[in-house]
């Protein structure tokens, strides 16, 4: 109650604010109103489960080819209904106030606020995946994120061609190849299903780069949608480790208690996974709801970098940078519906139909890659059972069981 008190406090003094309107504006009330409704929706998602989103591969041990849960394990956890119906209830609420007559005043500050980065939308980006290549460059040892390490120091020089490649329309195709090129190179030393994680993500940055390099092509104006849709994607699939895998966040949960906002370990992961699948599918879906989940992605890994680091600020930058512009991104998205009934029930037929593809493929592809019953080589607990991922001891994440040669 106290969260909600204060939450409920600032919403109050943020819609006292003074904001100088634009001319075509009616005036200082409205755009009040749409700032209080903008904070009204996002602020039930944060306080829901506010963690900091890290990709568990990059801070804890794991082994890829252990069996993943059942997935009758998540239909049958309440947290995770819970946590489907509050979602659900905001999205619906979304709709209801975007099909309102406030609907344009919220949409319309977004659009004031967003303006100034939106007009230069593709600068931005470009500078953002330069920076990010030359990062991952300065850091060294990887192919695409941190736990794809590699000791081969020509990768390295390949990710600082890439970021210049970047500068130069005629030259963006060229780095289009070379993020597609690092992810199939990688498949020499990774798993195929391991690489999943980071396929969506890599061609939805390839595609954006080699559409904006041809601004007279006629898939010009698509370029910013398959970059969403390359996130939205990553997003949703990794979200599922924490259905399919809760054990590897066990650690860190153990060692920064302060993530879980005191909600007990196994309420907090399933609720934190039905978020981050859940906002993710909301980058695809209408305009309000796209853009309210992006500002609240972007609140949520903003935060992660002051538990976890640069390494969780460089591995997210080219998902942080893509959140930036579809908040910012005033054009239409989702499915065009008229009627608020029809609007109202494609949200929940919409996310159904993304959990069956996405999580169907997740567990299906896993099956078909890994065997459970023969695969013996998995460390084994002191109790005889197989663990689902490796203690190690430069990553001390809390107490591990002792391993057996």
């Amino acid at each position: 109650m106290h969260v909600i008190d204060t939450s409920s406090r600032a919403i109050a003094a943020l819609m006292e604010f003074k904001v100088t309107p634009r001319k075509e504006c009616k005036g200082r009330k409205r755009w009040q109103l749409g700032l209080g409704v903008s904070l009204g929706i996002i602020m039930p998602n944060l306080l829901a489960v506010a963690p900091a989103y890290a990709h568990v591969k990059w801070f804890a041990p794991y082994v890829v080819g252990a069996a993943p849960a059942p997935v009758g394990e998540t239909l049958a956890n309440g947290w995770f209904w819970l946590g489907l119906v509050l979602v659900l209830a905001f999205f619906a609420a979304t709709v209801a106030i975007e099909r309102s007559k406030i609907g344009p005043q919220v949409s319309g500050l977004l659009d004031y606020v967003g303006n100034p980065l939106w007009s230069r939308a593709d600068d931005f980006m470009r500078a953002i995946v330069a920076a990010f290549f030359v990062a991952i460059f300065a850091v060294g040892g990887v192919y695409l994120t941190p736990d794809l390490q590699t000791p081969n120091e020509w990768v390295s020089w390949l990710q600082l061609l890439i970021a210049l490649l970047v500068f130069s329309r005629r030259t963006m195709p060229l780095a289009a190849a070379g993020i597609i090129g690092l992810w199939v190179i990688a498949l020499r030393d990774y798993d195929f299903f391991h690489l999943l994680d980071y396929l969506a993500l890599g061609v939805g940055v390839a595609g954006y780069l080699a559409l904006a390099a041809d601004p007279a092509g006629k898939w010009y104006k698509h370029r910013f949608a398959i970059l969403r849709w390359g996130v939205a994607i990553a997003l949703m699939w990794s979200s599922l480790e924490k259905f399919a895998y809760a054990e590897w966040f066990y650690p860190l949960v153990e060692e920064r208690p302060f993530l879980t906002f005191g909600m007990p370990r196994d309420t907090f992961i399933p609720m934190a996974g039905v978020a981050e699948f859940t906002m993710g599918f909301g980058l695809l879906w209408s305009p309000l709801i796209r853009r309210l989940s992006a500002i609240s992605l972007l609140i949520i890994f903003i935060t992660a970098v002051y538990p976890f680091g640069r390494i969780d600020l460089v591995g997210h930058a080219l998902i942080m940078g893509t959140l930036f512009l579809s908040a910012a991104d005033p054009t239409p998205s989702g499915l065009k519906i008229t009627g608020l009934a029809p609007a109202l029930g494609s949200v929940p037929a919409g996310l159904v139909a993304a959990i069956v593809v996405i999580a169907g493929s997740y567990w299906g592809l896993h099956g078909v890659f890994y065997d459970y019953t023969q695969d013996q080589s998995r460390p084994v607990a002191a109790d005889g059972q197989l663990l689902t991922h490796l203690p190690n001891a430069e990553q001390p994440h809390g107490a591990i069981a002792p391993v057996q040669p």
